[in-house]
């Protein structure tokens, strides 16, 4: 039987810390539209290919909370746990190959992640590239 994810695999990074700054000032949103309290930085995975946004997504507006740049909410599952990529836009073009991955708790220390190390998302709807299936 197939599953349901897709699997996409990267290498964890470091970031610039400004998905963290936005999570911590925007929480009440990102809690209303995820259920859950999102800690307040991402994990961020460079692909070495395009990630393409699946139809599957929630939005936060723009005009939700008064800024100029609204977010794709997509939910995935990182190590088993409930998570989310989060995308700017606009920002669904050929060269995002950055995900930005937000959960519940600092997934790098949780995880005892460090740059450079391989490690693998579930993504449940297929975005529009060929990505390994999980089976």
């Amino acid at each position: 039987m197939c599953s349901p994810y897709i699997v996409l695999r990267g290498r964890v990074s470091t970031g610039k810390g400004d998905f963290g700054h936005w999570i911590k000032r925007l929480r009440q949103h990102y809690a209303s539209l995820t259920g859950t309290s999102l800690f307040p930085g991402t994990l961020n995975l460079q692909l070495d290919r395009h990630f393409e946004l699946p139809k599957r997504q929630i939005r936060l507006e723009s005009t939700v909370y008064g800024g100029d740049v609204s977010v794709n909410i997509v939910p995935c599952r990182f190590m088993g746990r409930r998570a989310f990529i989060l995308c700017t836009d606009p920002d669904n073009t050929p060269e995002r190959t950055m995900l930005e991955i937000a959960s519940d708790l600092n997934l790098r220390s949780a995880y005892g992640l460090v740059d450079g190390q391989i490690v693998e998302v579930e993504v449940e709807e297929e975005p529009d590239v060929n990505f390994q299936r999980k089976s």
